[in-house]
């Protein structure tokens, strides 16, 4: 828990998503696998998702993504100088994702690469992100979180295969002298992983253990029951570190999991309802892509806004869980 005085303030300038054309109702899901749109809905609140045509990759939706985002912040790729990817699904073992979104974008040699931290990714990212900006290391950054979780679904196990949908969401952030700052910027974040659960989440194969892919494997009871208390603790360390209360925040935008796990936040809370920006019903959980898609979409509508006060969250594989606080 860290209050920030380095001489730079991390600010958000500009915010952009993409998802594949696909779209897969529960409806259609129930038409290869035994469920039913009464099922998902009940249980996690979505009723659709995007899916990844063949022959697009993470990197494209991310390029997509942070073409959006730039052009949301009146920017150019070669204005950027630092590229972090929040992925759990990259294009290839190596090169990073990062370095391929890089090179589609034409944003020249500045630091890229990825990092993974599963549902909790885009969190870590944009941390991560504020300290390179905050140090004076690096001037501007895209922070994306792009996914295909749909390539690492078992299409026979219901439990999982609904749950999860493709698609990437994109931040722009400046560094911009404390003094300039206005007060602006990433307040704080709070980053946490407790690696005696990773049983809990996560995907049989890798490149060292069985040189496969895999598939992903949750025990989803287990996760609900951990993820309500340790995500709400995140965001009140993260609030605590910004020298705010969660009466003071405009718009909650957690990670887009389960609808009646964002509900259980929101009750331990206290929070306001109206405040929180819910796109899983359309989405689904894209994992480290849900948080910078929902912003951008509750952006786009005119929900969130110049002066708002926005915490974010998420839990992941790891398992990992983490907050931030973000003044526009």
């Amino acid at each position: 828990m860290t209050q920030y005085t380095l001489p730079f303030r991390a600010i958000v300038r500009g915010c952009g998503g993409a998802l594949p054309d696909r779209v897969v109702t529960n409806a259609d899901m129930a038409k290869f696998v035994d469920t039913s749109d009464e099922w998902i809905t009940e249980r996690t609140g979505i009723r659709q998702r995007h899916i990844a045509a063949e022959g697009q990759y993470t990197s494209d939706l991310g390029t997509e993504a942070a073409k959006a985002a730039l052009a949301d912040a009146g920017m150019k790729a070669e204005d950027i100088d630092l590229i972090i990817v929040a992925t759990a699904t990259p294009d290839m073992t190596f090169p990073a994702t990062a370095s391929i979104i890089q090179r589609k974008l034409g944003a020249g040699a500045g630091a890229a690469f990825d990092l993974q931290a599963v549902c909790t990714g885009f969190v870590y990212a944009m941390a991560t992100a504020e300290k390179f900006l905050a140090s004076g290391q690096h001037k501007r950054a895209l922070v994306i979180g792009a996914e295909t979780f749909s390539r690492i679904l078992d299409w026979e196990d219901r439990t999982t295969c609904v749950l999860f949908g493709d698609g990437a969401g994109a931040f722009v952030l400046e560094a911009v002298p404390t003094e300039d700052a206005g007060g602006k910027g990433i307040l704080a974040s709070h980053l946490r992983c407790d690696g005696s659960l990773t049983d809990l989440l996560f995907v049989d194969g890798g490149p060292s253990m069985t040189g496969t892919v895999g598939h992903l494997r949750m025990q989803g009871n287990k996760v609900f029951r951990e993820a309500v208390g340790r995500i709400s603790d995140a965001m009140v360390e993260a609030a605590e570190a910004a020298s705010i209360t969660m009466d003071e925040v405009d718009w909650f935008v957690p990670h887009q999991a389960n609808q009646r796990i964002i509900g259980g936040v929101v009750k331990k809370l206290g929070l306001d309802e109206s405040k929180v920006v819910s796109t899983i019903a359309r989405h689904g959980n894209t994992s480290a892509a849900s948080i910078p898609l929902a912003w951008s979409v509750a952006k786009a509508d005119g929900r969130i806004k110049d002066g708002d006060l926005v915490i974010i969250e998420g839990m992941g594989g790891g398992l990992t869980w983490g907050a931030a606080v973000i003044q526009l």
